[in-house]
């Protein structure tokens, strides 16, 4: 079945609307543009005549986690913070900290984190970024115990406007780290917090 540019526009437009995570062109062919003749390429150019139809909008489509997703100007986010009841979750520097070493040095066991931290990390911090979906375990290191191996997901990517892990700030700019973790709020009881739940 063929469709117009048009049509396939106004069907990316509304599928990533409707979803609201990343779609990637692979995902949309095999989804809501299986049934129509349409190559990747010309998904990629719809995508990118998106792209400029939002880029003066409040809502822009960005390309993360190996796809496409709507959202706000980060600009924006301020005024919109009172449509939200629920306030952002807010993490102790421990658990910043264990994820960074994640994010950097993975695959990595437990003990390859604390020996990066030099300090034990509790089971609450590693039950805490697997119930965010930020982490996961990706296998077993072939030593003995067999210590669970963690990674970072797509979720993680997603969260921290991310498309690839090389879009990581380099570990020596703590402007860059503090720029990914800025959405990130550390209250100062958490931040005394990490001395007894490490």
């Amino acid at each position: 079945m063929q469709i117009n540019p048009t049509q396939l526009k106004q069907l990316i437009e509304a599928s990533l609307f409707v979803l609201g995570k990343p779609l990637s062109a692979k995902m949309l062919k095999d989804t809501v543009l299986v049934d129509f003749t349409v190559s990747r390429d010309k998904i990629k150019a719809a995508l990118d005549e998106l792209q400029q139809d939002y880029q003066d909008r409040g809502v822009q489509l960005v390309k993360v986690a190996g796809g496409y997703r709507f959202q706000t100007l980060e600009v924006l986010s301020p005024f919109l913070q009172p449509l939200w009841q629920e306030k952002a979750p807010k993490y102790s520097r421990a658990t910043l900290e264990t994820l960074a070493v994640i994010a950097y040095r993975q695959p990595v066991t437990r003990g390859d984190i604390e020996q990066v931290r030099g300090v034990a990390i509790s089971s609450h911090i590693i039950k805490s970024l697997s119930d965010r979906h930020w982490i996961k375990v990706v296998g077993h290191k072939e030593v003995p115990g067999r210590p669970a191996l963690y990674a970072t997901t797509l979720e993680f990517l997603a969260y921290f406007g991310l498309d690839t892990l090389a879009d990581l700030p380099p570990l020596s700019d703590t402007e860059s780290l503090q720029a990914v973790f800025s959405s990130v709020k550390l209250t100062p009881e958490q931040s005394e917090e990490q001395n007894t739940n490490e």
